[in-house]
């Protein structure tokens, strides 16, 4: 076995959990939703100017996108591409006891979350007095703006000019177990932004805290704010030894792509590759599966394609979801055609952000899992009870010990 390539469509949920209810998420269904609102649209375009076309996903479908979610939610997807697939397909249900980012990550790698995240639940005034008290005279600043919950580009519009004035940095939090910093890179400064955020890391070890996130931008007033690509994360470690973990100990290789080294706090990791955007994120992949001076044994290059969910699903933009999706369905291709015949893809989701959604937060959501080999027959793997099984599977893939959770799905592929 070469290479193993894990491809995270962050936030690409495909229908509402069997626990959604404990969430508040029953009836969520990201990509289902997204699927309804273009075929919609689309009638309404033919109305006026003639044929349009619908959501176009040929290579999703022939991997088993559009089956996972009629199984997933016994709905039927009406659109020409929904093919039989040539891959294995299914869904994953989360046993984690949190619908966020870290929890289902590490729960894809074998250590599903099982305690429960503390979180700043109060909507303004968020944070502990004492906590803030402490992270002011430990940075220096003078103190802090927002302290409430907000979605990021909002909370940019309200305090981003008063942060340049005072240089007070923005601290907001959500339903998430996170704090966010967002601060100016030119006049507050990019490094020490990240200084503030590792002292609020430690600060917050007390509170079980899971992610400080860094959220840098740039512009000069409200109406031109943006958030740049050096967003970091400062998460606590996984519980427990990952399957990266393992196949590092192993002498084996693991390449980040995009904010995975942070999600796992740079464990388990051998290198680290920054990429902003899609487009960046993919071809940042192609270009470790193509790069021949690497060895290509023992390998995983495993990707986040964050945007789906930072761009499209916080921001509750289906129509530039769908867009999103279409791209990452043409580029595709290109991954595709970069596997070697021995490779595996893996392809699935972190939990769900439907757009349609109520509210700017995460849903509860089964997740799609598609298998690709070359070569391969295609396999229903239909239900699995936990993300650990791809976790399992792929240390099963590797030959390394097996996670105490999750069970493998290898033999299926195989058969």
């Amino acid at each position: 076995m070469s290479r193993v390539v894990i491809l995270v469509a962050d936030g690409l949920g495909i229908g509402s959990s069997a626990d959604a209810e404990q969430f508040g998420d029953v009836g969520a269904n990201t990509f289902f939703h997204i699927y309804q609102f273009m075929k919609q649209l689309s009638i309404q375009e033919r109305s006026i100017k003639g044929e349009a076309p619908e959501l176009h996903l040929p290579n999703l479908a022939k991997l088993g996108l559009l089956k996972a979610c009629e199984q997933a939610n016994n709905v039927d997807i009406d659109l020409p591409c929904n093919t039989p697939p040539i891959s294995a397909y299914g869904y994953m249900q989360e046993i984690s006891t949190g619908k966020d980012t870290p929890s289902g990550h590490w729960e894809m790698a074998g250590v599903p979350v099982l305690f429960d995240w503390g979180y700043f639940k109060d909507k303004t005034n968020s944070f502990p007095t004492e906590f803030i008290t402490e992270l002011t005279a430990r940075t220096g600043v003078t103190g802090i703006l927002g302290n409430c919950h907000a979605p990021g580009t909002d909370i940019l519009v309200k305090h981003g000019e008063q942060h340049i004035q005072n240089q007070q940095p923005i601290c907001y939090t959500s339903v998430d177990s996170v704090l966010q910093v967002a601060a100016h890179e030119e006049h507050f400064g990019l490094q020490r932004l990240y200084d503030f955020c590792e002292v609020a890391r430690e600060l917050l070890d007390k509170y079980n805290i899971g992610r400080v996130i860094a959220r840098p931008f740039l512009g000069e007033q409200a109406a031109e704010f943006k958030r740049t690509g050096n967003r970091r994360d400062f998460s606590v470690l996984p519980p427990s030894e990952t399957m990266l973990d393992k196949l590092v100990t192993q002498g084996g290789t693991v390449t980040s792509i995009g904010k995975i080294a942070d999600i796992y706090a740079h464990q388990g990791i051998t290198k680290s590759i920054k990429a902003t955007g899609l487009e960046q994120l993919i071809d940042k992949t192609i270009e470790q599966l193509t790069d021949t001076t690497q060895s290509t044994e023992q390998h995983i290059i495993f990707t986040n394609l964050v945007n789906f969910d930072q761009d499209f699903g916080h921001r509750r933009d289906i129509k530039g979801y769908a867009q999103a999706l279409e791209y990452f369905d043409t580029r595709l291709t290109d991954v595709l055609a970069a596997l070697n015949d021995d490779d595996i893809l893996f392809i699935t989701a972190d939990h769900g952000c439907d757009p349609s959604w109520k509210g700017t937060d995460h849903t509860r959501e089964y997740v799609p899992i598609l298998v690709y080999q070359h070569n391969m027959q295609a396999v229903n793997l239909g239900k699995r009870d936990t993300f650990a099984d791809m976790g399992q599977t792929i240390c099963e893939i590797f030959q390394l010990d097996k996670m105490e959770y999750g069970t493998s799905f290898l033999n299926q592929l195989k058969s």
